[in-house]
This record gives structure tokens, C-alpha cells and sequence, in this order.
């Protein structure tokens, strides 16, 4: 097994102010705007982008949730391995709110169906985005594209990406990894 750094610590903070810089072109205050980071890999870049919109540039307004999607996966007890569910925490209202769903890596699309089907639970938003630090653009099972994206990747055949977060594994990078 080999792997390749594709995004080193510095360039994943730059791909990340940049990111937080689109969603302000886009939001404005975020006073009618929600992130939702999905669990369970999503919360890392969602809880990072939240403190930067709060303290790199002074949002006052973000309000920040997690969902849970493991039960409203298509391929939930279809396999062997036993899934194990997150936390979903949605302390605020989501109906008529323009949310922004936040992955690390868009990769089919069907963790976005999911979130999309399991965010119906808690109201209708006005309208959805989608954002993702990596995009693996020949990968999609479903017709879904990010709004906002850090980096595209072409992985091929068995090859896999994998994001580091400081917070969980020591460092921020992005590796692709050969099996």
C-alpha cells in the first residue's frame, strides 16, 4: 500500500479560507444560513469553518449542527459490517433556512441522498448546498455536484482518499492511497 500527499497542512488552510470566503460572498451574515457538517467525517471541516467564519472574519450569526445519516444510507444492513451511528445535534430550526451540508470527500453521492432524505425530519430548509474539500468527480453513482469545493481529485480504480483532520488524527492533510 502507498499513498501520495495530495493537499499538505498549508495548502488545506488555504483551500479553507477560501471556502469560508465563498460562503460569505454567498451569505452575507448568515442570518438565514445554517452548516451542517455530516457525521461522521464532515463535522472536522464543518467545526473548522465555523471558527474561522467567527473569528477570522467576524461572523456573529453562524449556527453550526450535525447529522447523523447512518439510517438513512441505501446500503444500511445490506453488508456484513455493522454500522454504528453518531450523534445528530440540531439545536435550531431548519425550516425556510438556506443550509449548507459540508462533507470532507464527495465521492458517489449517496451520503448526500441520505442527508438530504434524514434533513426532512427536522423541517424544509429553502434551499440546500452542498460543500466538499475534496470532489472526486468520476466517482458518482447519483447526479449530485458541490456548490463549493477545495480540491477535484481523479482517483481511479481501488484508489482512496483520506483526509487527516488536526483534531482527530494529529495533522491536516489529504492523502491518496494506493491498496
Amino acid at each position: 500500500m502507498s499513498q501520495k500527499v495530495l493537499l499538505n497542512a498549508k495548502e488545506v488552510n488555504i483551500i479553507l479560507h477560501r471556502l469560508a470566503c465563498q460562503l460569505i460572498e454567498n451569505h452575507n451574515d448568515f442570518a438565514n444560513t445554517v452548516l451542517i457538517g455530516l457525521q461522521p467525517r464532515g463535522k472536522f471541516l464543518a467545526n473548522r469553518l465555523a471558527e474561522m467564519l467567527k473569528n477570522d472574519y467576524k461572523i456573529k450569526n453562524v449556527q453550526l449542527g450535525h447529522l447523523d445519516i447512518t439510517f438513512f444510507r441505501d446500503d444500511f444492513r445490506r453488508g456484513e459490517k455493522i454500522l454504528e451511528a453518531n450523534t445528530t445535534e440540531i439545536n435550531f430550526l431548519v425550516e425556510n433556512k438556506n443550509i449548507v451540508f459540508i462533507d470532507d470527500v464527495l465521492y458517489t453521492g449517496r451520503s448526500i441522498r441520505a442527508a438530504l432524505t434524514a434533513i426532512q425530519s427536522f423541517g424544509r430548509p429553502n434551499e440546500i448546498e452542498l460543500l466538499t474539500l475534496i470532489d472526486r468527480r468520476f466517482s458518482r453513482h447519483l447526479p449530485i455536484q458541490p456548490n463549493y469545493r477545495g480540491r477535484q481529485v481523479d482517483a481511479i480504480n481501488e484508489e482512496k482518499v483520506k483526509v487527516n483532520w488536526l483534531e482527530n488524527e494529529g495533522e491536516d492533510a489529504v492523502y491518496l492511497i494506493n491498496s
